[in-house]
């Protein structure tokens, strides 16, 4: 059974709190077990969070759950592009999956609310990585 690490954004909390549910309930479905969630305060704070679950031998994979609306400014841009990049290299440095479960950017909040599925796309994601790189 693949345990998960979720490290879930607190920022746009009507909407992160509904991606954590279809997340939950996906890797219930897979027969995947979320051994832990730990909240944060947005996006950009993940990957210190990231880091120290990915160290943990009770957890296989990492699903990362965020959600950064467009502003008046490029900030959601430089956001999401800084963790995703922040992210993917902790996958590499230790050899375990982080998954993308983070919608944005140049977003409004009602495409916020029509993606939240993106989370179930993460669950996926980190489970069938692990099926994957067993074999290699």
């Amino acid at each position: 059974m693949a345990r998960l690490g979720f490290v879930v954004s607190e920022f746009n909390r009507d909407i992160t709190y509904q991606m954590e549910l279809l997340g939950r309930e996906h890797a219930r479905f897979l027969g995947a077990e979320v051994a832990t969630v730990v909240y944060v305060p947005g996006v950009y704070d993940m990957p210190l969070v990231v880091k120290k679950l990915l160290r943990r031998e009770d957890i296989d994979a990492v699903v990362t759950i965020g959600c950064v609306i467009q502003g008046e400014t490029s900030h959601d841009e430089i956001v999401v592009s800084q963790a995703a990049r922040k992210l993917m290299d902790l996958s590499l440095e230790y050899d375990k999956p982080v998954t993308l479960g983070i919608t944005g950017p140049k977003m409004s909040r009602p495409d916020a609310h029509k993606r939240v599925d993106y989370a179930k796309r993460a669950v996926e994601a980190a489970v069938k990585l692990l099926q994957n790189l067993g074999g290699v």
